[in-house]
């Protein structure tokens, strides 16, 4: 917004500069802190003191740059939309009409709806890794921050100009598969799983853990089959595809609830070989130290790299010559950059994990690979059952994702009953699920990504606080002013009032739209859409409850209901980057 009109303050800056015999040097506009008025500023500091180095003068640069400043200050014709200028401490100020920019923002919501906030391409191939759950166990509430935290990131990456390649990382072999193999051959041969496929995968996973920690044979038996993995057995192979297809399916069925794609589908296996390949390339290069068969193959990454107790050591193959995690991720990494020629790649990984990420980064980096600076370990913390109960699949102490939406929707469609009881139940039912999904997303995300959150249903549900219905049912509200307009949306029209400041306080909210979603994408921190969704929504509710709108006089009526569409706009557009959907009715 105002481009034109800054590239002609711009152009009298410059000529400015030459007539007066200064450097002429491209303008960096900055945004003034808002406070109550809108302005950008540009600081003179830097010309002054190169002006003074150039002509070889001992000058005090602070006072030569106000004096600069002031003296371009009175030169300057203001463009149309510009109504003050100042100059302070060797910075121009140049404040916007309240009206024409309160005009532009408006206006430039409404026109461009669904792509409000959307950056310029940037030229860049974003990868992001995420979900990456194990084949053979639970999916619970603790995948489920994974799994947001990283659909989100994705989406803003996008709206900020970013090519985005959405990539899942399946767990899909190891010694887990195999004790869940063995426990269906011996106890449930035959069996197909039914409803809730991850639930039955994830209980007969827990069964099997409990049966080897209980029966004495169970370690040697369970050693015996994974030899018959490692030796391709036909038919320990073809149940190993069968099975492993019963998680992906349960898997797909978790990701259309959520509203989650992939572009990109990598599986342990299919790294597991290449990867060792790469453990005997670090051996000939001298970067890996081959002790077997008494050790193992390892980096010991403080001596290669002279520090002390900041990488230690990564493990690269077991002493059977058995893959690790490690001989399989730095395969991946390379086969990443290799097949997308990727310009980032992003890991959204368990914090535990940061170490470890570590670790694989400088290896690859040992290895030759510069690429390795472009490698991001987004990481989350865990998430907790109410009293602080830590969930694991081993154990059984899980969430399952169904339970948690189950309870969610059974309390959001009892508060869209006592809310709008002459709905159908269908459409009730409907704004349940987005309520209750809604709930659950944001819950996670409104918190920084480091943080641990301990699930709350009276935090997650309300109404009147941070959360996701709240923010939602702003938007109804909007929608609800706009149903009632006999003409619907005016057209874009000048503002002829004096604006209150509640409306400049909430086209202030709108405005910063497209500067957060880079700021977002910048740090990858989906908190700072969260929290500027919730900040408009609370603006708009304060607009709502203190200016008229329908019953106002016809220019004050016409722009505020251009106000209400755009704040509703703005609130689709936070929320769906969030992964949220907003409802017309609530």
């Amino acid at each position: 917004m105002f481009e034109s009109e800054q590239k002609q303050l711009e152009t009298q800056i410059k000529a400015y500069c030459a007539a007066h015999d200064l450097p002429q040097k491209d303008i960096s506009w900055s945004w003034i802190p808002f406070s109550g008025n809108w302005g950008i500023s540009v600081s003179f500091f830097q010309l002054t003191a190169e002006d003074a180095k150039a002509k070889g003068l001992k000058i005090n640069v602070a006072m030569r740059a106000q004096e600069i400043a002031q003296s371009i200050a009175d030169a300057l014709i203001l463009p149309e939309g510009f109504d003050r200028i100042e100059a302070v401490r060797g910075y121009l100020n140049i404040y916007f009409s309240t009206r024409a920019f309160s005009k532009k923002v408006i206006d430039a919501v409404l026109t461009e709806r669904d792509c409000f906030g959307l950056g310029e391409s940037t030229h860049q191939k974003v990868m992001v890794e995420f979900s990456q759950p194990n084949t053979h166990k639970a999916f619970h509430v603790g995948h489920l921050r994974n799994v947001i935290l990283g659909n989100s990131v994705c989406n803003i990456l996008e709206k900020a100009g970013n090519e985005v390649i959405r990539t899942n990382y399946l767990g899909d072999i190891g010694l887990h598969v195999i004790k869940w193999m063995w426990c269906y051959l011996k106890y449930h041969p035959g069996e197909e799983p039914s409803g809730d496929i991850t639930r039955w995968m994830g209980d007969l996973y827990a069964e099997a853990t409990r049966r080897h920690e209980e029966e004495p044979d169970a370690e040697a038996e369970i050693r015996e089959l994974f030899g018959r993995w490692d030796r391709r057995d036909p038919d320990i192979t073809a149940l190993w595809e069968r099975t492993r297809q019963w998680s992906l399916d349960g898997f797909a069925d978790i990701y259309k609830t959520l509203g989650v794609k992939f572009d990109h589908l990598y599986f342990e296996s299919e790294v597991e070989d290449s990867g060792k390949e790469i453990v005997d390339e670090l051996v000939s290069k001298g970067i890996a130290v081959d002790e077997r068969p008494d050790n193992a193959v390892a980096v010991k990454l403080d001596d290669l790299c002279g520090t002390k107790e900041k990488y230690r050591v990564l493990v690269v193959l077991r002493s059977d010559g058995t893959s690790l995690y490690a001989t399989k991720d730095l395969s991946l990494a390379i086969k990443k950059f290799e097949q997308f020629h990727l310009d980032r790649s992003i890991y959204v990984i368990d914090v535990r994990q940061s170490l470890y990420m570590q670790q694989i980064f400088k290896t690859l980096e040992l290895m030759g690979y510069t690429w390795t600076k472009n490698c991001y370990h987004l990481a989350y913390e865990i998430v907790n059952l109410p009293g602080n109960v830590t969930m694991s699949s081993r154990d059984g102490t899980v969430v399952f994702l169904q339970d948690l939406l189950n309870e969610a929707t059974a309390r959001a469609l009892a508060i869209v009953e006592e809310k709008n009881p002459d709905l159908d139940v269908t459409t009730k039912q409907s704004i349940a699920h987005k309520v209750a999904l809604g709930a659950l997303k944001y819950s996670m995300l409104s918190r920084d990504n480091t943080k641990i959150v301990t699930f709350d249903w009276e935090a997650a549900l309300d109404f009147n606080g941070q959360a996701a219905p709240y923010i939602q049912y702003a938007g109804v509200r909007a929608n609800s002013i706009l149903r009632k307009a006999e003409k619907g949306i005016p057209a874009a029209l000048d503002v002829k009032y004096d604006l209150t400041p509640v409306e400049i306080e909430l086209i202030e909210m709108i405005s910063r739209v497209p500067k957060e979603i880079q700021r977002a994408a910048a740090e990858c921190k989906p908190l700072y859409i969260a929290n500027l969704a919730y900040d408009i929504a609370k603006a708009f509710n304060d607009f709502y409850r203190q200016c008229p709108v329908l019953q106002a006089e016809p220019e004050i009526r016409d722009f505020r209901l251009r106000i209400s569409a755009a704040s509703r706009q703005a609130i689709v557009n936070c929320l769906q980057l969030l992964g949220i959907e907003t409802p017309e009715v609530m």
